[in-house]
């Protein structure tokens, strides 16, 4: 037992160096830093902008129906009077909260999933990559629709749709790292000591791969988040009182040739995420990667 200590903290050592390089690295890289200093402007900008607002979010005003940009509607008003300022970052609550918990649920089966098939490896490991492997060859979109067709469009159901078809280049990933982990010296010490699988597992495999899991899920973010947009552009994702960037998008669409600020201002705080969370995922890849000397 006394070897699997000393190596487990060389292995931690090597880790806490590995993640302060990385840190220094990002700190660095001045676009992924604007970038993740945006994604938190937008986090606190959606959780106060609906609260501190003047306006409620879904009263209806129909002195001031289809206001341009002012001094008292920033982002001007909709076809019923309501404040497209506070609306917009109440969209964008919306649409952070289904990429969020669609990722965490994405994150959890691909992860385990990943994990035990690259652990035990031969006869298991193949036949659940094969199962992946069918499940990648469905249409992922027409798959979500018709999940919500059946189940309605629920919030909670949007959240387990897009989280429980987007896990598989996921579990890939961590199949792949486990697979190079497992015969590390540390692993088979655990394993003559006795441990149980289940520890090595969580306790040593998953943790020494979360860098590349790290990376992929700030990736995913971005990529859950438009999935929402496109399906309430659609009228298949959020449903009104309840609005997110993407059903705010398809309402502006409507009026757009009358109202052009309904669709301007959503798009623009919706590209600007988007573009924000990607570049911080990138970012966050090189930092990870060692061979980034930069």
């Amino acid at each position: 037992m006394s070897s699997i200590a000393a190596v487990s903290d060389i292995q931690l050592e090597k880790k806490s160096s590995l993640w302060l390089d990385a840190w220094c690295r990002l700190k660095k890289n001045k676009m992924a830093m604007v970038s993740s200093f945006l994604v938190v402007a937008f986090f606190l900008l959606a959780i106060a902008v609906p609260i501190l607002s003047p306006f409620p979010i879904d009263e209806v005003h129909y002195d001031s129906i289809g206001m341009a940009p002012n001094t008292l509607h920033w982002f001007g008003t909709d076809i019923l009077g309501r404040d497209m300022l506070a609306r917009t970052f109440y969209g964008l609550r919306i649409s952070l909260a289904v990429g969020l918990t669609a990722t965490l649920v994405s994150f959890a089966i691909g992860v385990v999933y990943g994990a035990v098939a690259g652990f035990y490896g031969g006869k298991v490991d193949a036949l659940m990559m094969r199962f992946v492997d069918v499940v990648y060859g469905l249409p992922y979109m027409f798959f979500v629709i018709i999940v919500m067709s059946v189940f309605g469009n629920n919030i909670l159901i949007l959240f387990m749709a897009i989280g429980a078809v987007s896990w598989l280049t996921m579990a890939r990933i961590v199949r792949g790292q486990v697979l190079s982990i497992s015969q590390k010296e540390f692993v088979e010490a655990a394993r003559s000591c006795g441990v149980r699988n289940r520890t090595i597992i969580f306790r040593h495999l998953i943790p020494n791969a979360l860098g590349p899991i790290i990376v992929y899920t700030t990736l995913m973010v971005p990529r859950t988040i438009l999935v929402e947009a496109f399906l309430s552009f659609l009228g298949l994702g959020i449903q009104p009182p309840q609005a997110s960037l993407g059903s705010l998008a398809s309402d502006g669409a409507s009026a757009m040739d009358l109202y052009p600020w309904l669709i301007l201002f959503p798009g623009v705080v919706l590209a600007i995420l988007l573009f924000a969370l990607n570049y911080f995922g990138d970012g966050l890849r090189d930092a990870l990667d060692p061979r980034m000397k930069k």
